[in-house]
């Protein structure tokens, strides 16, 4: 398995006005006021397949995947990347799992520093894990990766507002493939932008991962989206996972309600090549 999760909690303080603050008072309820948004989460995800963890909003997706990353910590559990234990890495040693691992978020308009040209927004990995690279190299990976995701070499002095959505979004997937990583997490990668662009940046980030040999969990609210990209999925619901299994499976033959009451609500859905 290249990434393995046992038992991820998660729980955040719910804000309620002036108890929010760090009093005793605060401090006597703070159990009382937490809400789960992650519930004792197992998964599993093997070398070069494609999970989705698909849920309405507020369901603890977003949540879970930061934690497979690391980029939040968990309150309970384990995550193992490549059979070595990510929340137990530090220094060099977690630097190095980092950057095997990439994340594609959710929103092409703020998740691109607006101050940087784009050159220096999708070298900056390269820059940070790579310093031995001279920047004559950084500059022609750079390039060579905006031309693969579609973009012209000309970009990398311009800024992001010059650029479309579905644009900025595949300025984002080449910032998360500069380091050529194991894994890559794409939140909600298409909910931003239109449906016709949506579906070339899923169609672009199928072909990556078969040239790249990339492992990719998708996350998403949309069972068409999914159904585009996933090998297998896991329906999520109120911070637990209700339903996973073979996408056909899930999608064809749902065995839970929940799972099913979802793809009722899809007027048709197409589930294309996977």
């Amino acid at each position: 398995m290249l990434i393995e999760a046992r038992g991820l909690k998660k729980s955040f303080r719910q804000r309620t006005g002036f108890l929010t603050g760090t009093s005793e008072a605060a401090e006597k309820t703070d159990d009382a006021q937490r809400i789960a948004a992650v519930d004792g989460v197992s998964l599993k995800v093997a070398v070069g397949e494609t999970l989705a963890i698909v849920g309405e909003s507020g369901c603890g997706k977003t949540t879970l995947a930061r934690m497979l990353l690391r980029l939040i910590e968990p309150d309970a559990g384990e995550v193992f990347f490549g059979g070595r234990d990510l929340l137990a890495a530090q220094g060099s040693a977690l630097r190095a799992l980092r950057r095997e691992m990439q994340m594609v978020f959710q929103d092409p308009f703020a998740s691109l520093d607006p101050r940087m040209r784009v050159g220096e927004i999708v070298g900056e990995p390269a820059a940070i894990h790579e310093p031995e690279l001279g920047r004559a190299e950084r500059r022609r990976r750079t390039s060579e990766i905006l031309e693969r995701v579609g973009i012209e070499k000309d970009a990398l002095q311009r800024f992001p507002h010059e650029f479309s959505g579905g644009q900025r979004q595949r300025i984002g997937i080449a910032r998360a493939l500069i380091l050529r990583p194991k894994l890559v997490v794409a939140d909600e990668p298409v909910a931003a932008l239109d449906v016709s662009v949506g579906a070339q940046v899923l169609k672009l980030l199928a072909e990556l991962q078969r040239e790249l040999g990339l492992t990719l969990v998708l996350i998403s609210h949309s069972l068409p989206v999914v159904a585009q990209l996933a090998t297998r999925i896991a329906v999520m619901r109120a911070g637990r996972f209700v339903e996973v299994g073979a996408a056909d499976q899930v999608l064809e033959r749902p065995a839970h309600a929940y799972t099913r009451a979802l793809l009722a609500a899809v007027p048709r859905l197409v589930t294309g090549e996977r």
